[in-house]
């Protein structure tokens, strides 16, 4: 994969996660959160729906060659948000807070800055669209 269709790549995981996780702001307070939460409104398919986006994004990630312990923390915060966004309510509002795909997208944009400085150069954003997981 060249560098054009590593950016590319790079700018449809930002596009999907931003949609989960920060598409919506409330208006006054600012809170963002996405369609990840609402998407776990629906019983019992909502959570695995909103898992399995989030798993496809992990496995569009992996495209970049990440390190284990890049990956095993990305796993950790799909299974976490996935686990306890499982319960009815709660974690629905869990999900609205944790945004597991936010912090994924930091974890890559963070290796990327390191291993491929030169994809950095291309970038636009300069490998940082995500300053803090939140």
């Amino acid at each position: 994969m060249n560098n054009v269709e590593r950016l590319a790549t790079l700018n449809r995981i930002r596009k999907l996660s931003r949609l989960l996780d920060t598409s919506i702001r409330i208006p006054v307070i600012g809170f963002r959160f996405g369609l990840n939460p609402i998407i776990g409104l629906v019983p019992g398919l909502g959570d695995m729906i909103s898992a399995g986006f989030s798993t496809y994004l992990l496995v569009m990630a992996t495209r970049f060659r990440l390190p284990a312990k890049t990956i095993q923390w990305m796993v950790f915060n799909i299974a976490i948000e996935s686990i306890l966004g499982s319960v009815p309510l709660i974690g629905d509002l869990f999900d609205a807070y944790y945004k597991a795909n936010i912090r994924n997208l930091a974890l890559l944009e963070k290796h990327l800055q390191t291993a491929e400085p030169e994809l950095g150069e291309l970038d636009p954003m300069d490998l940082s669209s995500v300053s803090v997981a939140k």
